[in-house]
């Protein structure tokens, strides 16, 4: 199978939140195929929810031969490995040790009951979007059909 540049957005605001991103990325790289680029992280308010625990996020981009479901399936893995004991259901957001996001798998567009490639609210998302930029900022989005730079300038300018 041919590999595939995925980027993934990690973040977290519990617990010694860098070393669980840390931790997560080489996770990832064990169990998906070596990094390719990591961005710094980036300290974000919680986005959707309340919460005392600001977030530490960052980006990664990681070549894979991991179908999109396997992919899923492995990143959820991981989050319950770090801690996280349940994902949000009905859009509500809690604090979390570690959330793991699909946010691009190659240039392929896919929507499942279970997963939708591009992640749909990544371009709404400066904490997704600023750390993306940094490693990716000429990445055409699939779907949107502008670039992380672009995609994040939008944002930054409302």
């Amino acid at each position: 199978m041919e590999k595939k540049t995925v980027y993934l957005g990690l973040g977290s605001n519990l617990g010694d939140k860098r070393d669980i991103l840390t931790r997560a990325t080489e996770l990832l790289s064990l169990a998906l195929g070596s990094t390719a680029h990591s961005s710094t992280f980036v300290e974000s308010e919680p986005w959707g929810f309340e919460s005392q625990n600001n977030f530490v996020n960052c980006v990664v981009a990681i070549e894979t031969e991991s179908t999109p479901l396997q992919l899923l399936h492995i990143t959820e893995k991981i989050e319950r490995k770090l801690g996280r004991e349940r994902k949000s259901t009905n859009g509500q957001y809690s604090d979390r040790a570690i959330d793991i996001d699909i946010l691009f798998y190659g240039n392929e567009v896919m929507t499942s009951e279970r997963l939708t490639i591009p992640h749909p609210l990544l371009h709404k998302r400066l904490f997704v979007l600023e750390p993306l930029n940094e490693i990716a900022p000429h990445l055409v989005h699939p779907v949107l059909h502008r670039t992380t730079a672009e995609l994040l300038a939008d944002l930054a300018s409302r």
